[in-house]
């Protein structure tokens, strides 16, 4: 092969990927940090909710694949979300699986389902995509509400916690707070680090191409509807691991959370966060579902001010929260940047 593969950065490019590398990893400390930390300072209710917010943010990372990088807006992810949740609840409940084989079982049914449906939506783009992701998220809600001795219909399915671990005498589950926290911040730490992997592979990279100009795309050689396909399986497994994670949070599933309009919340989430970013669905699930704790307390209509960041964030800052802090980085170098440009000269 001949020349570099990669366009070599320049130091200002390096100084602010080390930063924003920098402030990625202060969020990632602080978050395993939470069980303990927090207490400290505020109601330890507060880590419950934490442990709720890494769970939403997985589900709007499945958003941020599609609509971020490839360019598809589905609002049909709380299926997949319901389906992980559903395998839970019935592998225990009805099945009598233990812990790992339900949380598998749960994945799977969620990839099934994302791989059947993905393969008739990925055929559509645009509004026909996002139309086509609603229907079937419809379908299998009120299929879920009718199928009552399998899915507890409009009560929902409880179940009881399956140990984890057992060593002898001692048990390990997920009735205790802290291993419950750590069990879904490890598996949501692991989701975003796959996540990264995928999109520096060539796989990544294809589904940016895509989402830049299909068109081009194929010309230059790449299978689009199979890179879309793909695409959607992957999203409809982060999807149904937040699910999965869910059931054993609330130790419950229920037909709501297949509804479309937690769908729309994922979108919400990744576009306030920044959509495009590895943790701008992160930061937008955090940012508003700390907003929705604290001020439905004092306020029935606090979805008002939620209305307005979103309106405010897709007006002010398209690249959302995680994209206005990147251009706060990048203006701080940029001086620096300026003053090596003209060190070196025109000629370079």
């Amino acid at each position: 092969m001949s020349g570099p593969r990669h366009r070599q950065r320049d130091p200002a490019e390096r100084r602010v990927a080390v930063i924003v590398a920098g402030l990625g990893a202060l969020l990632v400390l602080f978050l395993a940090a939470v069980p303990y930390v927090l207490p400290m300072f505020t109601n330890p209710f507060w880590v419950s909710v934490t442990a709720e917010i890494l769970i939403w943010s997985l589900l709007a990372v499945s958003v941020n694949l599609l609509f971020g990088y490839t360019g598809l807006l589905s609002f049909g992810q709380a299926l997949y979300f319901g389906f992980g949740m559903y395998g839970v609840a019935i592998g225990v409940a009805q099945l009598g699986l233990g812990f790992w084989p339900a949380f598998g079982f749960g994945i799977l049914v969620s990839v099934a389902m994302a791989a059947v449906s993905g393969a008739l939506a990925v055929r559509l783009t645009w509004h026909y995509f996002a139309i086509i992701t609603v229907v079937f998220s419809l379908i299998f809600y009120f299929l879920a509400l009718t199928m009552k001795p399998l899915t507890g219909g409009d009560d929902g399915l409880g179940f009881s916690l399956p140990v984890m671990f057992r060593f002898g005498e001692t048990e390990i589950g997920l009735t205790d707070p802290t291993v419950q926290y750590y069990f879904i911040f490890i598996t949501v730490a692991a989701c975003l680090l796959l996540m990264r992997i995928i999109l520096r592979s060539p796989f990544g990279r294809a589904l940016v191409a895509i989402r830049e100009n299909d068109v081009r795309a194929e010309l230059v050689g790449i299978n689009v509807y199979a890179m879309r396909l793909a695409s959607f399986v992957v999203a409809g497994m982060f999807a149904g691991i937040a699910g999965a994670l869910f059931a054993f949070f609330g130790r419950y599933a229920s037909a709501s959370y297949m509804f479309y309009h937690v769908s729309g919340e994922a979108v919400v989430w990744a576009i306030v966060g920044g959509s495009g970013t590895l943790l701008g669905p992160v930061i937008g699930a955090g940012l508003l579902i700390v907003i929705r704790e604290e001020l439905s307390l004092y306020w029935d209509h606090y979805l008002l001010l939620v209305g307005a960041i979103v309106i405010l964030t897709v007006i002010f800052a398209p690249k959302g929260i995680a994209g206005l802090v990147i251009d706060l980085v990048e203006r701080i170098a940029g001086p620096r940047r300026e003053a090596e440009d003209e060190t070196r000269g025109p000629a370079e």
